[in-house]
């Protein structure tokens, strides 16, 4: 393998990972919100227990996510400082904006909140979720804005040294890449969120949980919010067709727009193949299929009246199964989105071979991705565990300081 490919699976590989913690913590954080804020309004004990239980999960993925983060962020100048040469004014603008974010007003607000179990007022407390959840979405929101200028370069001048420079603020925060892409990603993570807690309810009830109300109330939440999730991460989409193939035609465009925007690449950057690789396509295809699934959840609605879906139990498994493949229709979903813009590293401005670390050898970038690798995968397997440990336990009312991963 070359330096060039091996840095493009160690790229995939650690931002797959990553992006599995992010959308579980985008989507429990959600449903923490509508908790709290249910128990803030009602006073109702069942609600307080409720936000303990999943803020326990979050918490356990939030903290290893931040960690994978890292890892991440490491790259870029490892193994892609052509990228970060040549685009890191534009680049790495909202990527600053997304690490004070994340790293800072993020994880104090969460950690007051963690800390601030009767502690603070109810209202005050309940206000810290909120901003949680609001510097999380805020957090995405940058990301994704750097990578919507990947996809399609906006409010750039391009200066005599080859150099990228931001011009247009407005532009990049427009960007047609961004408009639909980030919805699509914020809907995804909140059908991730319900599947989880729809599916570790469903197994509570095979388990035969003595804690049926408190199950029951999660199960119908995690059902619903299943089911809108699913619907509109669904639209947003099918809604990005028309756009990708006015910004990106070797992905999506007709015969035409390929083939004037191949003789493009090929007069401006020499010859190459510019077409959308087959694992894209792959990937896009299986994507549909699974994102296609995810609504079906709503059929599961009608069985709460009677307790039906807990009675025939069927609907239960079905529910603990699907667990993991708004997981697996979000990964595929990204491959199809960072590989169709290949060869570039930014669409039509910078090629993969300009971007990725010069001078660098197949055996140092192989170790890199070995060392990474399995970073990663450590951190992925115990929070997998943790998570698992936890939810198996079930809800043990803890003392209200004691919401932290190690409770």
């Amino acid at each position: 393998m070359t330096v060039l490919e091996i840095a493009r699976l160690q790229f995939a590989t650690t931002t797959i990972i990553h992006f599995l913690f992010v959308l579980l913590t985008l989507g429990l954080v959600t449903l923490l919100v509508v908790l709290q804020t249910t128990w803030a309004i009602t006073k109702k004990p069942m609600y307080e227990r409720q936000t303990r239980f999943w803020g326990r999960l979050y918490v356990i993925n939030y903290f290893l996510g931040i960690a994978t983060g890292v890892v991440l962020e490491l790259q870029f100048g490892t193994s892609w400082s052509g990228l970060s040469h040549y685009l890191g004014n534009v680049f790495g603008a909202p990527l600053a904006m997304e690490t004070i974010i994340a790293f800072f007003l993020e994880s104090t607000f969460l950690g007051l909140w963690i800390f601030g179990w009767g502690r603070l007022n109810r209202w005050v407390h309940t206000a810290l979720i909120w901003l949680v959840a609001l510097t999380a979405y805020a957090s995405v929101f940058w990301v994704m804005v750097a990578n919507s200028f990947l996809q399609h370069p906006v409010g750039y001048d391009k200066g005599a040294d080859g150099v990228i420079r931001l011009t247009d603020i407005g532009a990049l925060l427009s960007n047609k890449s961004l408009v639909m892409a980030l919805p699509h990603v914020v809907f995804a993570a909140i059908s991730v969120g319900g599947f989880v807690m729809a599916g570790i309810s469903a197994w509570h009830f095979i388990r035969r949980t003595q804690e049926v109300e408190f199950f029951r109330k999660s199960l119908r939440l995690g059902v619903v919010t299943a089911a809108i999730g699913g619907f509109f991460v669904v639209g947003f989409g099918y809604a990005q067709y028309g756009f990708v193939a006015d910004l990106q035609p070797t992905k999506f465009g007709d015969d035409a727009a390929k083939a004037a925007a191949v003789a493009d690449f090929t007069a401006r950057f020499g010859p190459g193949d510019y077409n959308l690789p087959a694992y894209a396509s792959t990937a896009l295809g299986f994507m549909i299929l699974i994102g296609n699934l995810l609504p079906m959840v709503m059929f599961a609605i009608p069985l709460f009246f009677r307790d039906w879906i807990i009675r025939w139990r069927f609907p239960l498994y079905l529910l603990l199964l699907a667990i993991p493949l708004p997981f697996l229709a979000a990964s595929l979903g990204w491959l199809f989105r960072e590989g169709g813009r290949q060869p570039f590293a930014a669409y039509g401005l910078l090629p993969l071979q300009d971007a990725v670390t010069p001078g660098g050898s197949a055996g140092a970038m192989l170790t890199a991705y070995a060392v990474f690798t399995t970073v990663l995968v450590a951190l992925a397997v115990t929070d997998w565990v943790l998570i698992a440990r936890a939810a198996n336990r079930g809800p043990v009312d803890p003392a209200p300081d004691a919401l932290t991963p190690l409770a």
